[in-house]
Order: C-alpha cells, then structure tokens, then sequence
C-alpha cells in the first residue's frame, strides 16, 4: 500500500501516532493534533524518512469552526483524500447515571461523535476525488458493546459512532468505504487517568487472552481495514475476546 494521501486524528500519541507509523512507508500524510504538540513534532521527524511527505496540523474539533479549519487545512495540502482515520476522542471522567450533566453529555458528545462525523462530511468530497480506494476508519470503544457503566455518556457517544459507520458506509457506496475498529482494553495513558490499577487487573482477568492491547493490535486492525476492498459498514472488535458474538 503506497500513493495514498492520508490524514489521522489525535496522532500526536497512541492508537494515532502507532497507525501514523504503520501507514507511513510511501504513503503522504497529515497528523492531526490538539493537544499533544511535542509528540506530533517527533512523529514528524521520526517518519519523514520513510513516508512520501508528513505535515502536522493543530486543531480542537469539538467546534464546528475547528473542524472546518483543519478540512481547509487538509484541502490546501492535498487535492484528494484516500484514508480518513477519525481516532481523536477520549473519556473526559467518569460521571454516573443519577449525576449525568447537560454539559458532561454535550462535552462528550462534541469529542467522541459530533467532531468525526463533521470532519466525515466536510472531507466527503476530497475522498470522493481519492482514485485509490478511498476510505474512512472510525475509532469507536468497547464500551459501545457493554454501555460502559459509570461512563454511560461515553459509550453512548462511541455507540453513535458504530450506527453512523453503517449509514455513512451504505450513503457513501461504492466510491467511499466506511468500517470501524472497536478497541478494548488497550495498555495507553488513557486508563492511567480514568481507570483504577484494581479494575485493570480485573479487565484483564476477564479478557480471555489474559492482557491488555497494544496501541500495535488496533494500529494493525486499521491498517487491515484500509486495505480490505470489500468490507463496508463493519465494526472490527479488537479486544482479546472480551466480547464475543
């Protein structure tokens, strides 16, 4: 897989910056980041010599402003898309079903789901002119499969984004496919923060292969959905058996 014009989300880190590396070899990119400069600057730096070109661009997509500014962004560097990649998203706490706020859910909301489906719509027509298979991955939660109790609002939000992967994937074929990754429990600074090293241990107890993920296991399961031609509409659990179905 080379020649394609891709850009990643929130790849100034993790799940991102891992998929940056695994899609880079010959291919042109533009990395999106918020708030993890440093590391989008390294990851610059690290891939330039392996990838057909590398740019880096700041942007807050929980606003429809910021969401436009980067599709302009994107459009002044490349005149086609082929890859899409919607990671950026995260749990911004914990807030339990008797204490759910307006503001919580419209936070949460606005980061995991308003912000990929916007930056979806406004790139449509630079995937539209994409001639290499133009495609779009969206990073959804395993807490869409089981409604992350305690954290209900973000995995309604992740949940809303498995039901737009499937009616964007049947609007938008057959010139655009649409799938999605839907990681578990994944060993990355995200959990640092909202998960307990108690409830750690118990996920990975109860995750039959024993472990927690990599950001390498779902970068590898993004990379196979670029390149599987014939799959549209699908939400690919990687999760080590967690959930079954």
């Amino acid at each position: 897989m080379s020649g394609k014009n891709i850009v990643i989300t929130g790849a100034g880190s993790g799940i991102g910056a891992e998929t940056a590396r695994r899609l880079a070899p010959g291919n042109r990119l533009v990395l999106h980041y918020h708030s993890a400069k440093e590391g989008a600057l390294a990851l610059r730096e690290e891939l330039a010599p392996v990838c057909a070109g590398v740019e880096v661009v700041e942007g807050n997509l929980t606003t429809d402003t910021g969401c436009e500014a980067l599709s302009e962004e994107i459009g002044r560097r490349m005149d086609a898309l082929d890859v899409l990649v919607n990671n950026a998203g995260g749990m911004i706490e914990r807030q339990s079903v008797g204490d759910l706020t307006w503001d919580h859910l419209a936070a949460t909301f606005a980061l995991n789901t308003f912000s990929a489906m916007r930056l979806t719509s406004l790139c449509t027509g630079l995937l539209r002119r994409g001639g290499n298979d133009p495609c779009v991955v969206n990073v959804t939660s395993i807490a869409m499969r089981h409604g992350a109790p305690t954290a209900t609002a973000y995995g309604a939000s992740k949940a809303a984004m498995d039901s737009f992967t499937r009616g964007a994937a049947a609007e938008l074929a057959p010139g655009i496919r649409v799938n999605a990754v839907a990681p578990g429990i994944i060993d990355t600074r995200f959990h640092e923060r909202v998960t307990s090293a108690d409830k750690m241990r118990q996920f990975v107890e109860s995750t039959p292969l024993k472990r927690a993920g990599g950001v390498a296991d779902v970068a590898r399961t993004i990379e196979y959905l670029v390149g599987a031609t014939f799959v549209t509409g699908e939400t690919v659990d990687c999760n080590g058996g967690l959930t079954m179905r």
